[in-house]
């Protein structure tokens, strides 16, 4: 029997939703807008399809992102932020921008700052 979460304060359901890696990888990839599912994987090296295809479900159930199947052979799936999930980019962006101030030396400059200043200012 599957029991029902509950949550005793909203941080929580918070860190359930986002606070994943992998859900925040994903999130961060489809900034730059919609994505196949390859397309994704491609961009997440080093991470199964089973382990993406979990986290794309769990996203979707949240309605962070969206999923839209289209009907043709052989099938294509896309993926993209809804109004939610592209809500999350200036939170990831000053996530980044954190990091830059406060992880050690040769962490101060990440490739993705330039694109977080972009979120930030969505």
């Amino acid at each position: 029997m599957k029991c029902e979460k509950t949550y005793k304060c909203n941080i929580e359901n918070i860190v359930d939703i986002i606070g994943n890696k992998w859900n925040l990888f994903i999130v961060w990839h489809l900034r730059t807008g919609v994505l196949r599912f390859t397309e994704l994987q491609n961009r997440m090296c080093g991470v199964n399809s089973k382990t993406i295809t979990k986290h794309l479900r769990d996203l979707e159930k949240h309605e962070i992102i969206e999923r839209q199947v289209f009907p043709e052979v052989p099938p294509r799936v896309e993926y993209s932020l809804t109004g939610r999930g592209r809500a999350l980019l200036p939170i990831i962006g000053a996530m980044l921008e954190w990091g830059g101030k406060h992880l050690p030396a040769g962490h101060e400059e990440s490739r993705c700052m330039e694109p977080a200043q972009a979120a930030i200012q969505e």
